[in-house]
Order: C-alpha cells, then sequence, then structure tokens
C-alpha cells in the first residue's frame, strides 16, 4: 500500500514494488503482520504541518513502523540473525511494513517472543516501546499511584499493564464504551472521564497522558508535590503544531518546579524490544487487538486509529504465519 500525496486513508492505493535490498547493516523481513500507530495517521496526513517539513513526502512510499515476520535477507554486517528467523522491530520507510516486504535496521530488529503471535509482536513494537518508555520516565514502581490517561489507546493500555507488572497500582481513564479495554488490561480502577473526572481522584505519583489535551495546570494539581506528569502524545482538533505547543510549555515549567514533566520521545531500539520480549515471555503484557485486517484494507484499518478512535490496536495481516 503506497502513499504518494498527503490526505486521508483514501489516498493509500495498492501498486507493485520491487523487494527491497538491505542496506550493510538492513535485514529485509517478509512481513506477516504490521501495527497501525498513531504516527502512521499523521504521516499520511501531513498534519500537524511541521511533519511536512521534518519528514517530507518525496515520491512513492509505504507506511508502517511496526513489523513482524521472517527474515528474507541480512546485510553484509549483520552476522546474529539468518534467514527464516522470526523477528520483530521497526521498519525503515520509504520501504514500511505495509508491504510483503519491509527494511528494517538490525539495531531496531529483536528476535520475536514465542508467547505471541506475529500480529501480537507486531502491535507491540512502537506502542509498546513509548508504553515502556513512559512507565520508566515515570518511575512507575511498587507503592506508587500511577493514572493513565487514555488508558484504552494502543500505548495506553500497554502502559497499563507494564505499570502493574512494575508493582504500581494504576487508575486508567477511557469513555465509556472502551472500559472493557482498560479492565482487560489489568487497571486496579478504570474511569469514564465522561462521567467523572478522573484528576479528582489524585494526588497521584504519576500520570502518563498518551494523547489527551488537558490543560498542564489542571494535571498538575493532581500530581504530589514530587509527582512526575509524562506527556507521550496529543490530539487537539486545529491545533497546528499537534500538541507539542503543550509539551514545550511542560518542558520549560519543568525547571521550576519540583514536580517532573517529561515531554516523551521514543524509539524503538533493540534493547527496548527485548525487553518487551522479556515481558511478553513473563506473561504479564499482551497487546489487547481490537482487529485484525488483510492489507488490501489497511486504508479501513488507518481510518480505525484517527483522532480519539483509538481502541487497542489495530492490526494490517499481510501474509499468513
Amino acid at each position: 500500500m503506497v502513499q504518494d500525496r498527503y490526505g486521508g486513508p483514501e489516498v493509500l492505493r495498492l501498486a507493485e514494488r520491487d523487494v527491497p535490498t538491505p542496506g550493510e547493516n538492513e535485514v529485509v523481513v517478509r512481513v506477516v503482520a504490521t501495527g497501525v500507530d498513531a504516527g502512521l495517521w499523521h504521516l499520511l496526513a501531513g498534519e500537524p504541518f511541521v511533519i511536512r517539513y521534518a519528514l517530507p513526502l518525496k515520491g512513492e512510499r509505504v507506511l508502517g513502523l511496526e513489523v513482524a515476520g521472517h527474515v528474507h535477507a541480512v546485510g553484509s554486517a549483520v552476522t546474529d540473525v539468518a534467514v527464516g528467523d522470526a523477528v520483530f522491530g521497526s521498519a525503515s520507510m520509504p520501504d514500511g511494513g505495509l508491504a510483503e516486504f519491509a527494511r528494517v535496521r538490525r539495531d531496531r530488529l529483536a528476535r520475536k517472543p514465542g508467547a505471541l503471535t506475529f500480529a501480537q509482536a507486531a502491535a507491540l513494537v512502537v506502542s509498546g516501546c513509548a508504553a515502556l518508555h513512559a512507565v520508566r520516565a515515570a518511575r512507575a514502581t511498587g507503592g506508587r499511584r500511577v493514572l493513565v490517561l487514555g488508558a484504552a489507546g494502543g500505548v495506553g493500555h500497554l502502559a497499563v499493564q507494564l505499570a502493574r507488572a512494575a508493582g504500581a497500582t494504576v487508575t486508567g481513564a477511557s469513555s465509556g464504551p472502551k472500559l472493557d479495554v482498560v479492565r482487560a488490561a489489568g487497571a486496579d480502577e478504570a474511569i469514564d472521564y465522561t462521567a467523572a473526572d478522573p484528576l479528582a481522584r489524585g494526588p497521584f505519583d504519576a500520570i502518563i497522558d498518551t494523547g489527551g489535551h488537558r490543560r498542564l495546570r489542571d494535571l498538575r494539581r493532581a500530581l504530589a508535590p514530587r509527582g512526575a506528569l509524562v506527556l507521550v502524545g496529543a490530539e487537539p482538533e486545529g491545533d497546528r503544531l499537534g500538541g507539542l505547543g503543550r509539551s514545550l510549555a511542560a518542558v520549560l515549567q519543568g525547571s521550576f518546579t519540583r514536580q517532573r514533566l517529561v515531554m516523551l520521545t521514543s524509539s524503538e531500539p533493540t534493547d527496548a524490544l527485548d525487553a518487551l520480549a522479556v515481558h511478553a515471555e513473563a506473561g504479564p503484557l499482551r497487546p489487547v487487538i481490537d482487529a485484525e485486517l488483510p492489507l488490501d484494507r489497511a486504508a479501513e484499518a488507518v481510518a480505525r486509529i484517527g483522532r480519539g478512535k483509538g481502541r487497542g490496536k489495530t492490526v494490517v495481516r499481510v501474509q499468513p504465519e
């Protein structure tokens, strides 16, 4: 599925492309499944507008970072994985995951945990790494009270699981129809934010905001004096900066308070993927897959994750396992 112009899911189209050739430190993966994350939606739409400058669309590209499949070919400097190995990782555009074959840097690749299906492994790559980094930044350890906003979304429900695995007491907030995802993730308390303000349950030792747009001052009031606020993302309608202004304001305010205000930047290195694999093998980490669609319905998969629509993870099935 290729993109050659900005727009909604309707601009995606099926096309034939040559199988990618791996660079020296790359692997070509025969994709079994690819996860759909919010970043893909932003790249497709070119919104917020700064994305068009930071990651410009030049010609034709295949979107999709989250991939799981089998190694098809390895670069000359890659010696620790072999053709046929089951792996998961973060693909390199313009040869992304919405295709039969994707290029992946070796330092963005790990062996797929045997406890997970290929669909589950793909669902973990970007969203799981963001959740892992957020939980670590929040220092969500035993005895701490943690609030996860957007707890039914792709990152949020994984953050709930990881924080619980670390021993924290977790309150998860979502809209009412999604509370089943929050409960399935293991939250100690699930709150419908349309019926009750989850911030009123504070003070919390940490708040992980995975896509809301509440005011900083309101979030900080719900924090303990030395609590941590971790901003994973924001999806305000019509904001040309896509909520980045709030994150930058948090960084500035963080210099003048005992509270830790963190603008999360996430990546998908091998060590983070390995850590997720350990959690998955141990049992407490399982992505909730809300839908699994074939490659020719990738546009529909992307449409499911537009602003505020996230519910667990949507996965595109590319090939049989």
